[in-house]
């Protein structure tokens, strides 16, 4: 279930961790900051980082996953840049989701400066899921449904108005000559309440993402109506679910996941003690190590 970012996750902590490392010393507390509830695409990220970590032999114990749900990351956001600035042994995950909402001025009087962005580490998709036993069993049922009443769907998204979430239902409903303001929307925190909502019944239409949906749907407790990728996704478990493009409606959403660190944290050195000219240091202290991460030049 782990999907594209099973082999990605890694990259991010070698990039962190491995100066500490090369120095034969471990992080004191390392940590990973999953900003939302258990059970979602962040908390998905910090756990593959966590055992990757492990199994690679780059940490002795699992770094501790934090929960520090608010605003689509920007709680998180607030408290390291204003608490933890040179807190080096934390790791922070972000999505698309948080880059969407940091650019609308969202996450406060902190702009995209304010911290160090150490790599993009794996892309999921968009998804529109409903309960196993929703009368929805294409896109086309949930939007005859909207255009015949949109109040009467509730839709549970993570974030408000304007959000990552509620962008790929906007698309839905103006692909389908639909106001996006007259749906009715439910603003969670995350996939993992997304999830909760919805089995619970507290919601009928959950716009989501693939990756947080998955255990869901191997259990046969929900059905994703659509993937928001270019194709069917080439994995097992995925492979039966149809697209948006395929039933008619052309939008696709990459939901891109990665790792933040305070700005002032310590940037690993090389062995002549120089620091390396992008965080893809070292490229290859693990077999696995930065194998496909996107990674940039240091602020």
């Amino acid at each position: 279930m782990t999907f594209p970012l099973r082999k990605l996750a890694l990259a991010a902590g070698c990039m962190l961790f491995a100066g500490q490392l090369l120095a034969a010393e471990e992080p004191k507390r390392p940590e990973c900051i999953a900003p939302a509830s258990p059970g979602g695409g962040f908390d998905l990220t910090c756990k593959l980082a966590q055992s990757a970590l492990v199994n690679e032999k780059l940490l002795s114990k699992p770094m501790r996953v934090t929960y520090m749900p608010g605003g689509v990351g920007a709680v998180a956001y607030n408290a390291v840049v204003a608490q933890r600035p040179a807190d080096g042994g934390t790791l922070v995950a972000w999505s698309s989701g948080s880059l969407l909402n940091l650019a609308q001025g969202k996450f406060g009087r902190f702009d995209e400066s304010a911290v160090r962005w150490l790599a993009a580490v794996g892309t999921s998709y968009g998804a529109i899921a409903v309960k196993a036993d929703s009368p929805y069993k294409s896109l086309d049922d949930l939007v005859k449904a909207l255009k015949k009443d949109p109040g009467s769907v509730v839709i549970g998204s993570g974030g408000t108005v304007g959000s990552q979430d509620w962008m790929q239902t906007a698309l839905i409903a103006k692909a389908a000559g639909i106001n996006p303001r007259e749906l009715r929307y439910v603003a969670l925190e995350g996939g993992g309440e997304i999830a909760t909502a919805l089995l619970g019944g507290h919601i009928q239409v959950g716009s989501t993402d693939i990756s947080d949906s998955m255990p869901h749907i191997l259990s046969g407790d929900m059905r994703l109506l659509a993937v928001f990728s270019e194709k069917r996704l080439d994995e097992p478990e995925m492979k039966n679910i149809p697209t948006a493009k395929e039933q008619g409606y052309d939008i696709v959403w990459p939901v891109v996941r990665g790792f933040y660190l305070g700005q002032r944290s310590a940037m690993p050195t090389t062995p002549g003690g120089k620091t390396p000219s992008t965080n893809c240091w070292p490229p290859t202290s693990s077999p696995s190590c930065v194998t496909s991460a996107s990674c940039s030049r240091s602020p």
